[in-house]
């Protein structure tokens, strides 16, 4: 099958549509039109085989899911709603086009939940399977959540359970799913400053912290998943969770619908990027591509 055969597959399957996407599949560019006052967020995510997935842990519609998962908590991080997004994928010779169709029924079934139109995107062949995808969100301009807005004094909390996706690689890697109703609910809340999980708690919270300029005492109260041990908390990574700090004034609820919400330690004075439990200082060990 010819690429744009394949690319004619894709346009029918795309069939969700956002007002502010102009122009979508079919030119060389998407064509978006902002309302007034928003701001717009943009993120990109690469995701690779035997880096992220194998091609024995995770099927063709799996790799789309995980694909778009991964971008749409960046959005959720924010406290943005998504826009639109894009998708380039190359693939083997030897995956031939039902498993690209494949990819993207798993990649729209996922976008289709969070009504967000797929505006485009590039396909090619290479050696391995290679996805990246750009998303778009939006909120209300000067609200966006960011890494640098946390405070000595604010209390952290983190959404949901964490280390399952650690403990649960050996067996059947779990489908991420990305807290965008969390992440708007914590911006209208108020909170401002947040990080999603994707890389580990240790990792992810010294990013924040050396981005703000502040420390955090973490305290033994982690949700820790059932089975998960407190190293998989810590350090597992793949969580996909929120991870925010607001002020101890504010009135944070103990769950957003159904998602937990916990607090689990303190922002605090000290050197930028220190994270410690009980006192200890902890390291970061969770996944960098160049450690």
């Amino acid at each position: 099958m010819r690429e744009t055969q394949i690319i004619d597959r894709i346009r029918g399957l795309a069939r969700v549509r956002h007002p502010s996407v102009v122009r979508g599949i079919g030119d060389d560019c998407a064509i978006l039109r902002p309302r007034p006052n928003e701001d717009l967020v943009f993120t990109s995510d690469f995701v690779l085989e035997d880096r992220h997935f194998t091609l024995e842990t995770h099927t063709a519609a799996r790799v789309g899911h995980k694909a778009l998962a991964r971008s749409l908590s960046d959005v959720a991080a924010m406290g943005a709603e998504p826009v639109f997004c894009l998708v380039s994928l190359a693939v083997p010779a030897a995956r031939g086009a039902r498993w690209i169709q494949r990819f993207y029924k798993g990649f729209l079934a996922l976008a289709d939940q969070f009504a967000i139109p797929l505006a485009g995107g590039d396909l090619a062949r290479f050696d391995k399977v290679v996805v990246d995808v750009m998303c778009c969100g939006r909120l209300p301009r000067g609200e966006a959540m960011l890494r640098s807005a946390a405070k000595p004094g604010d209390r952290i909390y983190v959404t949901g359970q964490l280390g399952e996706a650690a403990h649960s690689a050996w067996r059947r890697p779990l489908l991420p799913e990305p807290r965008i109703a969390a992440g708007v609910a914590l911006r209208r809340l108020g909170v401002v400053a947040a990080i999603d999980l994707s890389d580990g708690l240790s990792l992810d919270l010294a990013r924040l912290c050396r981005e703000s300029k502040v420390s955090a005492e973490l305290s033994a109260n982690l949700p820790v998943a059932r089975g998960a041990s407190l190293d998989d908390a810590l350090h597992g990574g793949e969580d996909y969770e929120l991870l925010f700090a607001a002020p101890s004034g504010k009135r944070i609820p103990a769950a957003i619908g159904s998602l937990r919400v916990t607090p689990i330690g303190v922002i605090t004075r000290g050197h930028p990027g220190q994270v410690k439990l009980d006192g200890r200082p902890i390291p970061t060990k969770g996944f960098d591509h160049f450690a």
